[in-house]
């Protein structure tokens, strides 16, 4: 009977650990259905997106550059080089998937968010993670970014710009808290500022979102080369 109760127990262990981000993202998703709203997007056409696409980050740069009538080619590629980091971030929890059978891994896979992600290796890094607690988290989580999508889209009339009732922080302010859950000192600090100097650079003399694939890759070389240099000194 233990043995039985125990995948319900780690999936609801899974929900409250996510609950404060679950906080967090409902005002995100309030803030992408208004802006979607006033890119002349539907109710209905909002929710399929985010069921759809379920990626944040590529969602709000696509409203971004939302025009009529809209470039297919240049929002995808626009989302292409926002979620280029998920290879990297699949590469990395995916070794620490060793109780997840094949489809279970690719499931999880889909389901993917930077918040995810993060919560998913901070309990890799403590215990073993499942595929129940993992669903624990992913489920509460992606109801609220689509159910808040919806919200957001019906009221966008009434919600009127979002950062005039700060609205917008809600973004930004979630992944502060995340990168800080990955403080491991100056090396840290050292990742961080090349990768914000490298996109605020790209992001001031060449237009487009090329300054997201900017602050990845010098945040990525600047990992690395602080690696070789330790490997070096030892």
């Amino acid at each position: 009977m233990l043995q039985q109760s125990r995948p319900a127990g780690e999936f609801f262990a899974g929900m409250r650990a996510i609950f404060p981000l679950i906080v967090a993202v409902f005002p995100i998703g309030l803030v992408f259905g208004a802006v979607s709203a006033t890119k002349g997007l539907s109710a209905l056409e909002t929710t399929l997106m985010s069921a759809l696409v379920f990626a944040g980050g590529s969602q709000f740069v696509a409203m971004d550059i939302w025009t009529h009538p809209t470039s297919w080619i240049g929002i995808g590629f626009a989302a292409l080089l926002v979620n280029i980091r998920h290879v990297l971030m699949s590469a990395s929890i995916g070794t620490k998937m060793q109780s997840f059978s094949c489809i279970k891994r690719y499931v999880a896979m889909l389901f993917l968010a930077d918040e995810l992600w993060a919560m998913a290796e901070f309990r890799a890094g403590s215990t073993r993670l499942t595929p129940a607690w993992y669903a624990g988290i992913v489920a509460p989580f992606y109801l609220t970014w689509v159910g808040s999508s919806l919200a957001g889209a019906l009221l966008g009339a009434f919600l009127g710009d979002p950062s005039l009732i700060g609205l917008d922080f809600a973004f930004p302010a979630v992944f502060v808290v995340l990168v800080m859950g990955f403080w491991k000192g100056p090396e840290t600090g050292a990742v961080l500022a090349a990768s914000a100097i490298a996109a605020v650079a790209v992001h001031h003399f060449v237009p487009g979102v090329w300054y997201i694939a900017a602050g990845a890759l010098a945040g990525l070389a600047t990992a690395l080369w602080k690696v070789r240099t330790k490997e070096q000194a030892a």
